[in-house]
């Protein structure tokens, strides 16, 4: 059992026989009446994202979690299957449990939350950023530069992302997960 002072971003807890990831939380102190903790939790089951004021001093039920690296093998319409890079043992993840799907490229390294109990997968951490390469794009027309113009661009997973005029095809993007926006064009 923890309690309101161990909340932190990342806390597994359980909450009405399901399983959240605090994405996000405020202790709040007001002038008048107790304390207590605003939290907006994110299921690992259903993917719904819930807001949570929990009073100050409460018990809240964690959930011991432990981060293992897969590699991330291939998708096949409905589940996504990854490869524990240590054992070679192959888990799968529904969609719901993945944040940013379509920036996930075949190959890559990432995280994984399992719940040590049983060990059952529960979700995937992306990174931050991802630098994806642009496989079709318009090209720019010059002298439209005036303001921050920008223009759809599939990258090599699929997904589309508006980029500045100056991105060609063939340009390594990075791409920020949490967003889904263009942060920088990668030099090799």
């Amino acid at each position: 059992m923890a309690s309101t002072s161990d909340i932190r971003k990342g806390l597994c807890i359980k909450h009405n026989n399901d399983i959240y990831k605090i994405v996000d939380f405020l202790h709040v102190k007001p002038g008048k009446g107790p304390a207590f903790v605003r939290t907006k939790i994110k299921s690992l089951t259903t993917g719904r994202v819930l807001d949570l004021t929990i009073p100050a001093g409460h018990k809240i039920e964690d959930v011991r979690v432990e981060t293992r690296k897969f590699q991330y093998l291939y998708n096949d319409g409905e589940r996504y299957h990854f490869m524990d890079e240590e054992t070679f043992e192959q888990i799968d993840l529904p969609e719901s449990a993945i944040d940013a799907p379509q920036f996930l490229k075949e190959g890559e390294v990432v995280t994984i939350l399992i719940k040590t109990e049983d060990q059952t997968p529960l979700t995937l951490e992306m990174p931050a950023s991802v630098v994806l390469e642009v496989t079709h794009t318009e090209p720019g027309v010059k002298g439209n530069t005036a303001t921050n113009a920008t223009k759809p661009a599939t990258v090599e997973t699929g997904a589309e992302v508006k980029v500045p005029l100056f991105i060609n095809e063939g340009d390594k993007i990075k791409i920020n997960t949490l967003t889904g926006e263009y942060m920088e064009r990668v030099k090799e």
